[in-house]
């Protein structure tokens, strides 16, 4: 195998050569890497910097850079499985090459997590986690993460892709990328809670072309009765940008207040706040100590969830004006004005042109048509 040494964060490893003259260049080694996804691995390097778990699991390895990182850099006991033989020899290769005591394993993810507890699991695969999760849910001890790739599917692009994984029905909507992780978050819920276990959000976002969740696991039927009550529904009108959240099992139909058309549920989803404000405050706090290539990144985003509002949706100020027919002021202007006005408002760290608030949508607009 052709391999060419990289390097992440403090930390150097073999990947295969890769052919950029493809359209994915990740896809053509035999053993997968996607430097792209850095800055997930930062982020996720500088969390368990903060949260310190007694043991990791690299669910789905690959080349283990992952699970290299985290040995080398946090310095906690970490287990890489694959079950490709390929990606397992060169895992072992790249931490004896950092001196690392890493346990590699090749076995079915999905195996192992029945058979073995961790405290830190954490699923990366390429496309869908959606068949890894039940077993995730039964092997994480205390933190469950998961990436998900598969936006089209959770977005609504791809509806019944998204139905048959995750037990849901998303819409392709201006705030899809809101719609795709609260659907992933909700989709995790129902697999956890079936174990009377809870979980609470620590550091959950959005960003390109994959969604990320970093859970805490609470036990019992309490934990588990407070996740349920999550589960909820965005109610969207079909006709005009009317949209409302509930809760519950099972949506209740309504009308728009605006037009009068039937609403459309969005769900079911996670409704309720997605990040813990103490555990970013200590990740920015610890951030100055770690060595990212993304780090200017990943302070930004930290600082943009700390103050973003905990609904399950936003406005495009874009398509507002455009519906209107004018030329918007600038976000940070609109912002300040439903602010003044007595609205909570702030944007949304996926999107520039998102803004939440508790505005009603006609004063969301009174604002943008200057009035």
């Amino acid at each position: 195998m052709d391999v060419v040494e990289v390097a992440e964060g403090r930390t150097r490893f073999l990947v295969p050569r890769q052919d950029p003259h493809l359209q994915f260049p990740p896809g053509s080694g035999p053993v997968f890497y996607n430097s792209r996804m850095e800055m997930n691995r930062d982020a996720t390097i500088l969390l368990l910097s903060v949260l310190r778990p007694e043991s990791y699991l690299d669910a789905m390895g690959a080349s283990g850079v992952r699970g290299l990182r985290v040995a080398h850099e946090v310095g906690i006991p970490v287990t890489i499985n694959d079950r490709s033989e390929t990606a397992v020899d060169l895992a072992r290769r790249n931490a004896d090459a950092l001196g690392l005591a890493v346990e590699v394993t090749r076995k079915d993810a999905n195996a192992l997590m029945s058979e073995r507890r961790f405290d830190t699991v954490d699923l990366d695969p390429f496309g869908t986690p959606a068949p890894f999760v039940d077993a995730a849910a039964r092997s994480a001890a205390r933190h469950l993460f998961v990436t998900a790739t598969d936006t089209a599917p959770l977005c609504g692009a791809h509806l019944k892709a998204g139905m048959r994984r995750y037990f849901s029905r998303p819409r392709n909507t201006e705030y899809h990328a809101e719609v795709g992780l609260r659907t992933l978050l909700g989709f995790v819920a129902r697999e956890v809670i079936k174990y009377d276990r809870g979980f609470e959000p620590l550091f959950c976002y959005a960003h390109e072309h994959f969604h990320r969740l970093h859970l805490r696991i609470r036990y019992g039927a309490a934990a588990a009765d407070r996740t349920l009550a999550r589960i909820g529904y965005v109610m969207q009108c079909p006709d005009c940008l009317y949209r409302s959240e509930m809760t519950g099992m099972l949506p209740e139909p309504g009308r728009c207040p605006i037009c009068g058309a039937d609403l459309v549920p969005v769900g079911p989803l996670w409704t309720g706040r997605i990040n813990d404000d103490t555990t970013l405050a200590a990740m920015q706090e610890a951030l100055p100590g770690i060595t990212a290539g993304t780090g200017t990144r990943i302070g930004r985003l930290l600082a943009t969830c700390r103050q973003e509002l905990d609904t399950s949706s936003h406005y495009d100020y874009h398509v507002v004006a455009k519906r209107l027919r004018l030329s918007p002021a600038g976000i940070e202007s609109v912002i300040g004005r439903l602010q003044a006005l007595g609205y909570q408002a702030s944007r949304a760290h996926y999107s520039g042109t998102a803004i939440k608030t508790d505005a009603p949508l006609p004063v969301l607009e009174e604002v943008i048509s200057g009035g």
